[in-house]
C-alpha cells in the first residue's frame, strides 16, 4: 500500500515497479477491456501488486483487484466475482460508506490541485485527508498533487501510502520519503 503508481503503458509500469512502487494501477481511461487485459498480462511479471482502474471485467480476467471512482459502477460485479476493490473518496462520509460496502482500501483526494486530472473536485487538503483516515479502519492512499516534497505530510496525516500519476518519473525519491515517514 505504500506507493501506488498509476500507469497507462508497459514502460511506465516497469519503471514504477523497478523504482519501488508497491502497487501498479493500470489506468487506461476509455480503453477497451482487451487493451487493459493485454497491458496487465505484459506486466504480470513485475515485483508489485497489479490493480486495474475502473474496469471490473479486466480485473476479473487478470485476477487482480479493481479501484473504482465514486461515479463508477462495478461494486456489485466485483463482489459477485470475489475480487477486492478500492473506492475513491473525498469525505469521511464517503469513506465510511465505501468501507461498509466492502472496500478494502480508499483513494482519498485530490489532496492538492493536480494537472493530471483537471476535472477533479476541489482539493480536500491535509485536513480532509486526516478526516477520512480517522473515519475508517481500512488503508487510505492519498492522491492528487502528491510528490516527493509533500508525501511525508500525507503519511503523517494517517495515510497508509500515496498514489502518483505524473510522479512516476520521481518514483525512487517518493519511495524513500514514504519509507522514512512510515
Amino acid at each position: 500500500m505504500r506507493l501506488h503508481a498509476l500507469v497507462s503503458d508497459e514502460e511506465s509500469g516497469r519503471r514504477a515497479a523497478e523504482g519501488g512502487a508497491t502497487v501498479v494501477q493500470l489506468r487506461l481511461k476509455g480503453a477497451p477491456t482487451n487493451e487493459v487485459i493485454a497491458l496487465g498480462r505484459a506486466l504480470a511479471d513485475i515485483d508489485a501488486e497489479l490493480v486495474v482502474n475502473d474496469d471490473v471485467e479486466a480485473a476479473i480476467e487478470l485476477g487482480t483487484g479493481v479501484h473504482l471512482g465514486q461515479g463508477d459502477g462495478g461494486i456489485e460485479r466485483a463482489r459477485e466475482a470475489g475480487i477486492p476493490f478500492g473506492i475513491s473518496v473525498t469525505t469521511r462520509r464517503e469513506g465510511a460508506v465505501a468501507e461498509f460496502a466492502g472496500a478494502i482500501s480508499l483513494g482519498a483526494g485530490p489532496i492538492w490541485r493536480t494537472p493530471s486530472k483537471p476535472d477533479a473536485v476541489p482539493p480536500i487538503g491535509i485536513d480532509g485527508l486526516r478526516d477520512v483516515c480517522l473515519s475508517v479502519s481500512i488503508p487510505v492512499v492519498a492522491i492528487g498533487g502528491v510528490d516527493a516534497s509533500n508525501a511525508a505530510e500525507c503519511i503523517r496525516a494517517g495515510a497508509a501510502g500515496v498514489a502518483v500519476i505524473r510522479g512516476v518519473a520521481e518514483i525512487e525519491a517518493l519511495r524513500a520519503v514514504v519509507d522514512e515517514a512510515l
